[in-house]
């Protein structure tokens, strides 16, 4: 079984801010960081393996130089390897370029090791779109599983494997045929405390890094900026919530105040 994990590294969005000049992310503002769901995807990736009692787990990541760091950090979780594309011709992509690359470097893994599963967080915390899993999924021709909370079952001998995953209205039960990719929640599992071997091989640990001429039958028109469709036309930090009015005066005079409230919010109350 080997089981590949998508990962990224993300700005720390509990203190990230954002430049009011240019309307973008002012990234040197907070530290980098593993994507949550991300972490909690490759825990998932440990918990199978043991689960089955055997497996390969590698971690993919595209990025600068410094998301090694990510790749050393999953590495602490307990995955067994980890590779790294970078490259300046994957600067500036959007979830479509990034999808792109991620399935060709995820192509050439799979060369010398064919893959059976591929996990990946239900979403960045940076972009919050979801789309790169079901993008790689579809490039790959494999089925995406989203929004997964549990991995019930995975069979080796049928090749299937048994997911819930929650829906807007309860929970679906899915068998899917494997490879497959499942985009998880955070709460498919709890993090674990890293062993003291996995913190000293995760220190010494250095992954494969590939440059785009690593990679084969690479189309560079969807890399990068170049493959790119998505505009940002404006970003803004949202206006903070207003508190709640309090009402002063004795009872007769809460009431009136409350009549009058509740009468200049009435278009909250009309049925439509």
């Amino acid at each position: 079984m080997h089981i590949v994990v998508c990962v990224k590294q993300v700005p720390d969005t509990k203190i990230i801010k954002i430049n009011p000049k240019t309307n973008t992310l002012d990234r040197r503002s907070a530290p980098a960081i593993l994507n949550p769901y991300d972490a909690h995807a490759v825990q998932e990736a440990v918990k199978l393996t043991k689960t089955i009692g055997k497996g390969t787990i590698s971690v993919l990541s595209m990025g600068p130089p410094q998301a090694v760091a990510v790749i050393k950090k999953s590495i602490e979780i307990g995955a067994d390897r980890g590779f790294l594309i970078s490259d300046r011709a994957f600067a500036g992509a959007d979830t479509l370029a990034t999808s792109y690359a991620l399935s060709k470097a995820l192509e050439r893994i799979s060369k010398d090791m064919p893959v059976d599963l591929i996990i990946c967080g239900k979403h960045a915390i940076d972009g919050d779109t979801g789309q790169v899993g079901p993008g790689i999924a579809r490039r790959l021709d494999i089925p995406p599983v989203t929004n997964v909370i549990e991995v019930t079952e995975l069979n080796e001998v049928e090749k299937t494997i048994q997911i819930k995953r929650k829906i807007t209205n309860g929970y679906e039960l899915i068998q899917a045929q494997v490879p497959c990719l499942l985009t998880v929640e955070k709460e498919i599992n709890s993090i674990e405390y890293s062993p003291m071997p996995n913190m000293i091989k995760a220190a010494r640990y250095e992954p494969v890094i590939w440059s785009v001429n690593d990679l084969e039958e690479v189309d560079r028109t969807q890399l990068g900026l170049k493959g790119s469709p998505t505009i940002v036309g404006k970003m803004f930090t949202p206006p903070k919530p207003e508190g709640g009015k309090r009402l002063e005066g004795n009872a007769e005079e809460q009431v009136k105040q409350l009549m009058e409230l509740l009468n200049d919010k009435k278009e909250l109350f009309v049925s439509r």
